[in-house]
Protein backbone atom coordinates (compact mmCIF):
# COMPACT_ATOMS: atom_id res chain seq x y z
CA UNK A 1 0.00 0.00 0.00
CA UNK A 2 1.06 3.58 -0.68
CA UNK A 3 2.26 5.37 2.66
CA UNK A 4 -0.65 6.46 4.88
CA UNK A 5 -0.50 10.32 5.47
CA UNK A 6 -2.92 12.02 8.09
CA UNK A 7 -5.33 14.46 6.63
CA UNK A 8 -3.65 16.99 4.27
CA UNK A 9 -5.38 20.21 2.71
CA UNK A 10 -7.50 20.47 5.92
CA UNK A 11 -7.92 23.70 5.46
CA UNK A 12 -10.16 23.36 2.61
CA UNK A 13 -12.90 22.19 4.89
CA UNK A 14 -12.46 23.47 8.50
CA UNK A 15 -13.85 22.13 11.66
CA UNK A 16 -12.06 20.04 14.46
CA UNK A 17 -11.67 16.16 14.82
CA UNK A 18 -14.20 14.79 17.04
CA UNK A 19 -15.07 11.48 18.66
CA UNK A 20 -18.03 9.92 16.81
CA UNK A 21 -21.19 8.74 19.66
CA UNK A 22 -21.05 4.84 20.36
CA UNK A 23 -24.18 4.06 18.71
CA UNK A 24 -22.70 5.66 15.30
CA UNK A 25 -19.55 3.75 15.66
CA UNK A 26 -21.33 0.42 16.55
CA UNK A 27 -23.50 1.09 13.17
CA UNK A 28 -20.31 1.54 11.27
CA UNK A 29 -19.25 -1.47 12.38
CA UNK A 30 -21.74 -3.62 11.63
CA UNK A 31 -22.13 -2.10 7.92
CA UNK A 32 -17.50 -3.22 7.54
CA UNK A 33 -18.28 -6.41 9.35
CA UNK A 34 -20.79 -7.32 6.73
CA UNK A 35 -19.53 -5.98 3.90
CA UNK A 36 -16.52 -8.04 4.22
CA UNK A 37 -18.39 -11.36 4.56
CA UNK A 38 -20.61 -10.44 1.66
CA UNK A 39 -16.93 -9.96 0.04
CA UNK A 40 -15.80 -13.10 1.00
CA UNK A 41 -18.06 -15.43 0.38
CA UNK A 42 -18.49 -13.88 -3.41
CA UNK A 43 -15.07 -15.08 -3.22
CA UNK A 44 -15.90 -18.37 -2.06
CA UNK A 45 -18.53 -18.44 -4.31
CA UNK A 46 -16.01 -18.46 -7.63
CA UNK A 47 -13.80 -20.42 -6.05
CA UNK A 48 -16.20 -22.93 -6.54
CA UNK A 49 -17.44 -22.57 -9.58
CA UNK A 50 -20.57 -20.08 -8.47
CA UNK A 51 -19.48 -16.97 -10.60
CA UNK A 52 -17.21 -16.55 -13.58
CA UNK A 53 -15.27 -13.48 -11.90
CA UNK A 54 -14.81 -11.85 -8.79
CA UNK A 55 -14.00 -8.27 -8.24
CA UNK A 56 -14.41 -6.37 -5.32
CA UNK A 57 -13.36 -3.91 -1.79
CA UNK A 58 -12.34 -5.83 0.93
CA UNK A 59 -9.86 -3.29 2.97
CA UNK A 60 -11.90 -0.03 1.50
CA UNK A 61 -15.10 -0.71 3.80
CA UNK A 62 -14.13 2.09 6.21
CA UNK A 63 -14.38 4.61 3.23
CA UNK A 64 -17.15 3.20 1.52
CA UNK A 65 -19.12 2.29 4.87
CA UNK A 66 -19.13 5.83 5.64
CA UNK A 67 -20.30 6.88 2.00
CA UNK A 68 -22.81 4.54 2.51
CA UNK A 69 -24.36 5.97 5.98
CA UNK A 70 -24.06 9.45 4.82
CA UNK A 71 -25.73 9.00 1.52
CA UNK A 72 -28.69 11.22 0.96
CA UNK A 73 -30.20 8.74 -1.28
CA UNK A 74 -33.99 9.17 -3.33
CA UNK A 75 -34.37 9.68 -6.96
CA UNK A 76 -34.15 13.07 -9.12
CA UNK A 77 -32.09 15.68 -8.78
CA UNK A 78 -33.14 16.56 -5.35
CA UNK A 79 -30.79 13.75 -4.06
CA UNK A 80 -27.33 12.26 -4.36
CA UNK A 81 -26.26 11.06 -7.62
CA UNK A 82 -23.70 8.14 -7.33
CA UNK A 83 -21.52 7.27 -10.08
CA UNK A 84 -19.74 4.04 -8.22
CA UNK A 85 -17.22 0.73 -9.40
CA UNK A 86 -17.29 -2.54 -8.44
CA UNK A 87 -15.44 -1.96 -5.00
CA UNK A 88 -18.53 0.21 -4.08
CA UNK A 89 -20.61 -3.10 -2.40
CA UNK A 90 -20.17 -1.69 1.25
CA UNK A 91 -21.71 1.69 0.28
CA UNK A 92 -24.93 0.02 -0.92
CA UNK A 93 -25.17 -2.56 2.13
CA UNK A 94 -24.68 0.85 4.33
CA UNK A 95 -27.60 2.75 1.99
CA UNK A 96 -29.93 -0.72 2.74
CA UNK A 97 -30.23 -3.32 -0.23
CA UNK A 98 -30.42 -7.00 0.28
CA UNK A 99 -26.84 -8.83 -0.19
CA UNK A 100 -28.59 -11.45 -1.70
CA UNK A 101 -28.95 -9.51 -4.92
CA UNK A 102 -25.07 -9.32 -4.84
CA UNK A 103 -24.73 -13.39 -4.76
CA UNK A 104 -27.34 -13.14 -7.56
CA UNK A 105 -25.21 -11.42 -9.61
CA UNK A 106 -22.16 -13.14 -9.02
CA UNK A 107 -24.07 -16.68 -9.48
CA UNK A 108 -25.64 -14.99 -12.94
CA UNK A 109 -29.05 -16.09 -11.92
CA UNK A 110 -32.27 -14.95 -13.50
CA UNK A 111 -33.35 -13.42 -10.62
CA UNK A 112 -30.62 -10.61 -10.40
CA UNK A 113 -31.84 -7.31 -9.77
CA UNK A 114 -29.22 -5.48 -11.36
CA UNK A 115 -28.65 -6.82 -14.97
CA UNK A 116 -30.91 -10.01 -14.79
CA UNK A 117 -27.90 -12.54 -14.76
CA UNK A 118 -25.81 -10.14 -17.70
CA UNK A 119 -23.10 -8.81 -15.44
CA UNK A 120 -20.50 -9.64 -12.75
CA UNK A 121 -20.53 -9.33 -8.78
CA UNK A 122 -20.57 -5.28 -7.68
CA UNK A 123 -22.35 -3.90 -10.87
CA UNK A 124 -25.14 -2.28 -8.97
CA UNK A 125 -27.48 0.03 -10.88
CA UNK A 126 -30.40 1.61 -8.39
CA UNK A 127 -32.94 4.46 -10.15
CA UNK A 128 -34.96 4.90 -6.81
CA UNK A 129 -31.50 5.95 -5.11
CA UNK A 130 -29.93 7.49 -8.10
CA UNK A 131 -27.24 4.73 -8.27
CA UNK A 132 -26.30 5.01 -11.89
CA UNK A 133 -25.13 1.46 -13.37
CA UNK A 134 -21.85 0.57 -12.66
CA UNK A 135 -19.55 0.18 -15.68
CA UNK A 136 -16.60 -2.44 -16.04
CA UNK A 137 -14.44 -0.14 -18.13
CA UNK A 138 -11.92 2.11 -15.96
CA UNK A 139 -13.26 5.08 -14.86
CA UNK A 140 -15.62 6.39 -17.17
CA UNK A 141 -17.84 7.36 -14.17
CA UNK A 142 -15.68 10.48 -13.99
CA UNK A 143 -16.73 11.41 -17.73
CA UNK A 144 -20.50 10.77 -16.94
CA UNK A 145 -20.52 12.81 -13.03
CA UNK A 146 -20.30 16.25 -14.73
CA UNK A 147 -23.63 16.16 -16.27
CA UNK A 148 -25.19 14.69 -13.00
CA UNK A 149 -24.00 17.41 -10.92
CA UNK A 150 -25.03 19.99 -13.42
CA UNK A 151 -28.59 18.64 -12.97
CA UNK A 152 -27.77 18.73 -8.94
CA UNK A 153 -27.29 22.57 -9.42
CA UNK A 154 -30.00 23.04 -11.70
CA UNK A 155 -32.57 21.92 -8.94
CA UNK A 156 -31.50 23.61 -6.37
CA UNK A 157 -31.54 21.98 -3.04
CA UNK A 158 -28.61 19.71 -1.30
CA UNK A 159 -28.29 16.95 -3.68
CA UNK A 160 -24.72 16.78 -4.67
CA UNK A 161 -23.19 14.14 -7.00
CA UNK A 162 -20.71 11.34 -5.84
CA UNK A 163 -18.19 9.82 -8.23
CA UNK A 164 -15.66 6.93 -6.61
CA UNK A 165 -12.51 5.63 -8.65
CA UNK A 166 -9.53 3.80 -7.92
CA UNK A 167 -6.10 5.35 -8.07
CA UNK A 168 -4.77 3.78 -11.21
CA UNK A 169 -7.74 4.38 -12.71
CA UNK A 170 -6.92 8.59 -12.70
CA UNK A 171 -4.64 8.28 -15.40
CA UNK A 172 -7.49 7.86 -17.77
CA UNK A 173 -8.56 10.96 -19.67
CA UNK A 174 -11.99 10.60 -17.90
CA UNK A 175 -10.56 11.89 -14.81
CA UNK A 176 -9.24 15.51 -16.22
CA UNK A 177 -12.37 15.06 -17.80
CA UNK A 178 -14.32 15.55 -14.83
CA UNK A 179 -11.55 18.09 -13.12
CA UNK A 180 -11.96 20.61 -15.63
CA UNK A 181 -16.24 20.54 -16.36
CA UNK A 182 -16.55 20.37 -12.44
CA UNK A 183 -14.37 23.81 -11.75
CA UNK A 184 -15.35 26.30 -14.93
CA UNK A 185 -14.76 29.56 -13.14
CA UNK A 186 -18.32 30.96 -11.88
CA UNK A 187 -19.80 27.18 -13.21
CA UNK A 188 -18.46 25.18 -10.59
CA UNK A 189 -20.38 22.11 -9.88
CA UNK A 190 -21.44 19.99 -7.01
CA UNK A 191 -19.25 16.90 -7.00
CA UNK A 192 -17.15 14.92 -4.81
CA UNK A 193 -14.56 12.68 -6.40
CA UNK A 194 -13.39 10.28 -4.32
CA UNK A 195 -10.15 8.45 -4.99
CA UNK A 196 -9.42 4.91 -3.06
CA UNK A 197 -5.97 4.86 -3.56
CA UNK A 198 -4.69 1.20 -3.04
CA UNK A 199 -1.25 1.85 -4.26
CA UNK A 200 -2.01 -0.67 -7.15
CA UNK A 201 -3.53 -0.85 -10.85
CA UNK A 202 -3.67 -4.46 -11.39
CA UNK A 203 -0.13 -5.39 -11.09
CA UNK A 204 1.64 -1.73 -11.46
CA UNK A 205 2.72 0.33 -8.12
CA UNK A 206 1.75 3.24 -8.24
CA UNK A 207 5.21 4.46 -7.53
CA UNK A 208 5.78 3.67 -11.33
CA UNK A 209 2.90 5.30 -12.27
CA UNK A 210 2.53 8.67 -10.20
CA UNK A 211 4.86 11.32 -11.02
CA UNK A 212 2.85 13.81 -8.68
CA UNK A 213 2.78 13.38 -4.78
CA UNK A 214 -0.82 12.70 -4.51
CA UNK A 215 -3.73 12.58 -6.45
CA UNK A 216 -5.44 14.68 -4.75
CA UNK A 217 -2.69 17.34 -5.34
CA UNK A 218 -3.78 17.65 -9.30
CA UNK A 219 -6.78 19.41 -7.63
CA UNK A 220 -4.80 22.08 -6.89
CA UNK A 221 -4.30 23.25 -10.52
CA UNK A 222 -8.27 23.63 -11.27
CA UNK A 223 -9.01 25.73 -8.32
CA UNK A 224 -10.59 22.38 -6.55
CA UNK A 225 -10.21 21.51 -2.43
CA UNK A 226 -8.74 18.56 -1.53
CA UNK A 227 -7.79 16.26 1.12
CA UNK A 228 -5.71 13.38 1.62
CA UNK A 229 -7.16 10.80 4.65
CA UNK A 230 -6.24 7.26 5.85
CA UNK A 231 -8.94 5.65 4.39
CA UNK A 232 -7.49 2.22 7.06
CA UNK A 233 -9.03 4.74 10.18
CA UNK A 234 -12.57 4.09 10.47
CA UNK A 235 -13.63 7.09 12.74
CA UNK A 236 -11.53 9.67 10.72
CA UNK A 237 -12.16 8.17 7.58
CA UNK A 238 -16.22 9.15 8.24
CA UNK A 239 -15.40 12.24 9.95
CA UNK A 240 -13.93 13.51 6.91
CA UNK A 241 -16.25 11.69 4.35
CA UNK A 242 -18.59 13.87 6.24
CA UNK A 243 -16.51 17.36 6.45
CA UNK A 244 -16.28 17.20 2.13
CA UNK A 245 -19.66 16.03 2.17
CA UNK A 246 -20.91 19.19 3.83
CA UNK A 247 -18.66 21.55 1.92
CA UNK A 248 -20.01 20.49 -1.40
CA UNK A 249 -23.29 20.33 -0.15
CA UNK A 250 -23.22 23.84 0.85
CA UNK A 251 -20.47 26.16 -1.49
CA UNK A 252 -22.18 24.03 -4.64
CA UNK A 253 -18.47 23.37 -5.35
CA UNK A 254 -16.62 20.32 -6.23
CA UNK A 255 -13.85 18.31 -4.06
CA UNK A 256 -11.53 15.71 -4.26
CA UNK A 257 -10.83 13.36 -1.86
CA UNK A 258 -7.97 10.88 -2.27
CA UNK A 259 -8.42 7.92 0.96
CA UNK A 260 -5.32 6.09 1.28
CA UNK A 261 -6.77 1.90 1.76
CA UNK A 262 -5.57 -1.82 1.81
CA UNK A 263 -6.33 -4.05 -1.31
CA UNK A 264 -6.42 -6.88 1.09
CA UNK A 265 -8.04 -9.75 -1.46
CA UNK A 266 -5.37 -8.54 -5.00
CA UNK A 267 -6.95 -7.05 -7.23
CA UNK A 268 -9.54 -9.71 -8.45
CA UNK A 269 -10.15 -13.37 -9.19
CA UNK A 270 -7.98 -12.88 -12.42
CA UNK A 271 -4.73 -12.34 -9.47
CA UNK A 272 -6.24 -15.37 -7.67
CA UNK A 273 -8.16 -13.35 -5.13
CA UNK A 274 -6.16 -14.86 -2.28
CA UNK A 275 -5.28 -12.65 1.36
CA UNK A 276 -2.27 -10.39 1.34
CA UNK A 277 -0.30 -10.83 4.36
CA UNK A 278 0.74 -7.70 5.78
CA UNK A 279 -1.91 -4.42 4.82
CA UNK A 280 -3.42 -2.67 7.47
CA UNK A 281 -7.00 -4.07 7.71
CA UNK A 282 -9.29 -1.43 8.47
CA UNK A 283 -11.86 -3.77 10.39
CA UNK A 284 -8.67 -4.74 12.71
CA UNK A 285 -7.92 -1.31 13.60
CA UNK A 286 -11.05 -0.39 14.00
CA UNK A 287 -12.36 -3.16 16.74
CA UNK A 288 -9.40 -2.97 18.49
CA UNK A 289 -10.13 0.91 19.23
CA UNK A 290 -13.78 -0.18 19.66
CA UNK A 291 -12.68 -3.01 22.26
CA UNK A 292 -9.82 -0.09 24.04
CA UNK A 293 -13.01 2.35 24.32
CA UNK A 294 -15.19 -0.84 25.92
CA UNK A 295 -17.95 -0.16 23.29
CA UNK A 296 -17.92 -3.64 22.47
CA UNK A 297 -16.32 -6.63 23.65
CA UNK A 298 -14.31 -8.95 21.49
CA UNK A 299 -16.90 -11.73 21.90
CA UNK A 300 -19.25 -9.74 20.52
CA UNK A 301 -17.15 -9.23 17.44
CA UNK A 302 -16.65 -12.51 16.78
CA UNK A 303 -20.56 -13.21 16.85
CA UNK A 304 -21.28 -11.02 14.88
CA UNK A 305 -19.08 -12.19 11.97
CA UNK A 306 -19.94 -15.56 12.90
CA UNK A 307 -23.87 -14.40 12.68
CA UNK A 308 -23.47 -12.60 9.06
CA UNK A 309 -21.17 -15.31 7.84
CA UNK A 310 -23.82 -18.37 8.03
CA UNK A 311 -26.50 -16.19 6.66
CA UNK A 312 -24.52 -15.39 3.78
CA UNK A 313 -23.59 -18.95 3.41
CA UNK A 314 -27.79 -19.46 3.61
CA UNK A 315 -28.50 -17.18 1.09
CA UNK A 316 -25.71 -18.64 -1.32
CA UNK A 317 -27.66 -22.15 -0.81
CA UNK A 318 -31.08 -20.69 -1.95
CA UNK A 319 -29.01 -18.72 -4.87
CA UNK A 320 -27.54 -21.62 -5.83
CA UNK A 321 -30.86 -23.39 -6.80
CA UNK A 322 -32.60 -20.62 -8.71
CA UNK A 323 -32.50 -20.72 -12.61
CA UNK A 324 -30.54 -19.23 -14.48
CA UNK A 325 -31.16 -16.83 -18.27
CA UNK A 326 -32.91 -18.25 -20.69
CA UNK A 327 -31.06 -17.95 -24.28
CA UNK A 328 -35.00 -15.95 -25.76
CA UNK A 329 -34.17 -13.21 -22.83
CA UNK A 330 -30.98 -11.87 -24.45
CA UNK A 331 -33.71 -9.07 -26.04
CA UNK A 332 -34.73 -8.34 -22.97
CA UNK A 333 -33.84 -4.99 -20.87
CA UNK A 334 -32.00 -3.59 -24.27
CA UNK A 335 -34.27 -1.01 -25.48
CA UNK A 336 -36.65 1.00 -24.18
CA UNK A 337 -40.30 -0.63 -23.77
CA UNK A 338 -41.82 3.04 -23.42
CA UNK A 339 -43.03 4.99 -26.51
CA UNK A 340 -40.42 7.79 -25.88
CA UNK A 341 -42.06 10.24 -28.35
CA UNK A 342 -45.30 9.48 -27.05
CA UNK A 343 -44.38 10.36 -23.56
CA UNK A 344 -42.39 13.53 -24.17
CA UNK A 345 -46.00 14.43 -25.31
CA UNK A 346 -45.75 13.84 -29.52
CA UNK A 347 -48.87 12.28 -31.23
CA UNK A 348 -50.03 11.58 -34.73
CA UNK A 349 -47.81 13.13 -37.85
CA UNK A 350 -44.83 14.19 -35.01
CA UNK A 351 -44.85 10.59 -33.42
CA UNK A 352 -44.85 9.45 -37.00
CA UNK A 353 -42.00 11.78 -38.00
CA UNK A 354 -40.19 10.95 -35.26
CA UNK A 355 -40.43 7.37 -36.43
CA UNK A 356 -39.50 7.72 -39.96
CA UNK A 357 -36.70 10.08 -39.33
CA UNK A 358 -35.22 7.29 -36.98
CA UNK A 359 -35.89 4.34 -39.09
CA UNK A 360 -33.82 7.07 -41.73
CA UNK A 361 -31.25 7.55 -39.68
CA UNK A 362 -30.51 3.92 -39.24
CA UNK A 363 -31.09 2.55 -42.71
CA UNK A 364 -34.37 1.05 -42.56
Amino acid sequence: MADVLTTTHLEAIGGHETTLGPDLLVRLHDVMVRARCLEERLIRMNKQGDGFFWIGGPGEEALNGSIGLLVNKGEGPEYDYLHFHYRSSATLLAMGVDPIGTLRQQKNTATDPYSAGRNFCNHYAIRKWNVVPVSSPIEVQFAMAPGTALANKRAGGRGITIVQGGDAGTAEGDFATCLIWCSRPNAELPCLMVIANNGWGISTPAREQHGERHIADRATAFGIKSAVIDGNDAEATYREVKKAMDYVRSERKPFVLEAMVSRLYGHSSGTGANFVPGEPDCIVLFEQKLEARKILTRAAMDELRAKYTQELLEMSKRVRDEPQPHGEDIWQHIFSERAWPRARGLAGDDAAKGSAGSKKKNGV
